[in-house]
């Protein structure tokens, strides 16, 4: 800390939710984000321990393209040029369901196709070279300071260092650890309460592998090919293309049936699907690297925004607000949007004045370490005036939650075997998941509802889009289009990897 009277904030948590809101909050304070991992120097890195999941299939869907752009302008032209693909669907896609292959139609929707590494490496470049934001790695936090009126700081150490930890002293802490985040028992021990917590657990497990195609091999004719599972087949598969000439490739399977962790066991496991082609194709591109496996599937909420003794000065964002079954491609674009929405409720107050009036200094300085931590006039307020509440801004996080958790969450709940600690599917539930069904029915055949159906799964549009007349006529009056008997290979005017569909 310094005696010039600046706000400091501290972001538990360097991935993509901890920068993103590192980078909304420089323009309010001066940013420690507190990284557990070990970073390269170049920012590129690899896979690490705090992000297990950055081994396995990522798509960044339509919502979190717009929120991106929104909160660091130009970056989706930055991972373009560093191999990062955009996918257009259904254009780009060979899909399967309920024993029919979709219509490739063209494209009405897009995500972007990137490994979780060059995603990270490329958003965190970008952040800190915006300036305002301090990356502290290599250190974990080990517990808060403050008490139960309001938090003041964390408490962190070295990794794998022999001294004593220290304290960083914070107007505002926020959590962005992820699905595994210590929080709720850190703000116990400080004398709050935990927030309730709500797991929905179908026991699905998938396994990675990135292959790269063998010298000669044909181009497929598509860059990601999709099996979707339904209440009779269990099994997903993704197919995915990414930077480099590689493919990375996840299969899934439900408690019990997960894929195995060799190569050879991995391509076997493929010969379980509806059709032999996922299993063929394997067969003809080369494994690259090990299997890699992943069993944290389940759909974890926090209600921080409910009624509580909770202290000021403390957040939750992204995988430690809540984290979703990674099946759905959600966690990665609900991050981006919920940084957006911090964005905007702190705006409309006008931005948070430095204590004693006056604006908030920014960028420079190293992390605090060792007392000093702002007193008084905190970054938000836990109520009366001057300044947002901690529990309005956490409100507005958690609103962002509603939409991508009633499609997980609610199609999670539906399948056999299903742990869930929340309540289970009412008759509305049923009533409606039986509705979503001919939904899903008539979306390969019928370009119209489909765009409708991939608006709401992209995050650009409410769930009642799915109930526009131009989806509920035909799902309700009309049986399903005849659709491709066999894997649509080719379609007109699709050229390769270099290809940006639209």
């Amino acid at each position: 800390m310094t005696g010039t009277g600046e706000r400091h904030a501290v972001v538990v948590g360097g991935s993509l939710a901890g920068m993103l809101t590192a980078r909304v909050l420089s323009a309010h304070a001066r940013v420690t984000v507190v990284e557990r991992d070990r970073l390269d120097e170049a920012g590129a890195g690899g896979p690490r321990p705090g992000i297990p999941q950055a081994r396995h299939t990522h798509v960044f869907v339509e919502g979190g393209q717009l929120a991106l752009e929104k909160l660091l302008p130009g970056i989706l032209a930055e991972l373009s040029a560093r191999g990062a693909l955009p996918v257009g669907m259904p254009y780009d896609l060979v899909q399967h369901q309920s024993g029919r292959w979709y219509e490739r139609f063209e494209a009405s929707t897009r995500f972007l196709s990137c490994t979780r590494r060059l995603l990270d490496a490329v958003v965190r470049e970008r952040v800190l070279a915006e300036g305002g934001v301090d990356l502290l790695a290599g250190t974990e936090v080990t517990g808060l300071v403050g008490d139960a009126a309001r938090v003041r700081g964390v408490r962190v150490r070295k990794r794998g260092a022999a001294e004593d930890p220290y304290e960083i002293g914070a107007d505002l802490v926020v959590d962005a650890s992820g699905r595994t985040s210590r929080m709720p028992s850190w703000l116990r021990e400080i004398g709050a309460d935990a927030p309730d917590e709500e797991t929905i657990d179908t026991g699905q497990g998938y396994a990675t592998q990135l292959y790269r195609p063998r010298p000669g091999a044909e181009e497929p004719g598509y860059h990601c090919l999709y099996f979707l599972p339904d209440a009779e087949q269990p099994l997903t598969g993704v197919v995915l293309r990414v930077e480099g000439g590689l493919w990375v490739a996840s299969l899934s399977g439900p408690r019990g049936s997960e894929p195995p962790t060799d190569p050879a066991g991995f391509l076997d496991f493929a010969r379980q699907y509806p059709h032999p082609y996922l299993r063929d194709w394997l067969s003809t591109m080369e494994p690259v690297g090990n299997v890699h496996s992943n069993r944290s599937t389940a759909n974890i909420r926090h209600y921080y925004e409910r009624s509580g003794h909770r202290p000021a000065g403390f957040l939750a964002i992204g995988d430690a607000l809540c984290a979703f079954n990674p099946i759905y491609g959600q966690g990665m674009t609900v991050a981006a949007q919920q940084a957006v929405a911090l964005r905007e409720v702190l705006g409309r107050g006008g931005g948070l004045p430095a204590r004693g009036g006056g604006s908030a200094a920014r960028g420079g300085g190293s992390p605090a370490r060792g007392g000093g931590f702002v007193r008084g006039g905190g970054f938000l307020r836990g109520g009366g005036r001057g300044g947002a509440s901690t529990r309005a801004v956490q409100r507005a996080l958690a609103g962002v939650v509603s939409t991508p958790w009633a499609i997980s969450a609610g199609a999670d709940r539906a399948i056999p075997g299903v742990e869930s600690t929340g309540p289970g599917p009412n008759a509305l539930d049923r009533l409606t998941g039986r509705y979503l069904r001919r939904v899903a029915a008539i979306v390969p055949g019928d370009p119209g509802a489909g765009r409708h159906y991939r608006s709401v799964l992209s995050l650009t549009a409410p769930p009642a889009r799915l109930f526009h007349p131009r989806v509920a006529l035909p799902a309700l009056f009309r049986a399903p289009r005849a659709t491709p008997l066999e894997p649509p290979l080719v379609v007109e005017g699709w050229r390769g990897a270099e290809h940006v569909a639209g």
